[in-house]
């Protein structure tokens, strides 16, 4: 997209809210070059097609949260749940900052209108696995309980973080993702991460 990078953001803030609050059926054009302050004409020019639109936005973001958030987890931190306490803090900064394409992305598992192409699923899971690979490398394993074997305290509080996880989207089914308050659920993650050292820890 060649434009100045102030009118960059502002179309892409606008479409990702659009996409967010809409879904793809339901998002308009209209909408978004009147939030971003520019001429229709202007937006056609550069996407021909709302699905064209769309598609740019998925493969940014992608490209996004990978150099933004996959690659800054730290592969050196060998406490298993501190760890995703990293993640959550690197997540939490990023939200904070870009909460329009955190929210864009989460429609994929809430709003059900939405069809992506096997190329984008197959990016998406490709995304998924990047972060896990990165997150379950360098696990000291000492730090969990004698009792237990290791291998299966990590399949525990891996499973534990997906119904933690199911919950979460869930409860975000029934709000707007816009006005969800993310920092009071970030504050509950930290205490339930907490809660987990002072189940499987020595």
């Amino acid at each position: 997209m060649k434009l100045d990078l102030e009118k960059q953001k502002r179309i892409l803030k606008a479409a990702y809210q659009e996409f967010a609050e809409q879904g793809y059926e339901n998002a308009s054009t209209n909408r978004i070059v009147k939030e971003a302050g520019i001429g229709k004409g202007m937006l056609f020019y550069y996407f021909n097609s709302k699905k064209e639109l769309f598609n740019y936005l998925f493969h940014y973001g992608i490209e996004f949260i990978t150099r933004e958030y996959i690659e800054k987890i730290d592969e050196n931190e060998s406490d298993f749940i501190e760890k995703y306490r990293h993640v959550s803090q690197i997540k939490l900064k990023l939200y904070r900052d870009y909460p329009y394409i955190f929210d864009f992305f989460g429609t994929f598992y809430i709003k059900e209108d939405i069809e992506l192409s096997q190329e984008m699923k197959t990016k998406l899971e490709s995304l998924k696995v990047l972060g896990f690979s990165k997150i379950f490398s360098n696990i000291d394993k000492s730090l969990f309980r004698d009792d237990l074997e290791p291998d299966l305290v990590i399949r525990l509080i891996n499973l534990t973080f997906a119904g933690y996880e199911n919950e979460l989207i869930n409860r975000l089914k029934r709000e707007n993702l816009q006005m969800a308050d993310m920092t009071s659920y970030w504050d509950d993650f930290h205490e339930f991460l907490d809660a987990l050292k002072k189940v499987y820890y020595k």
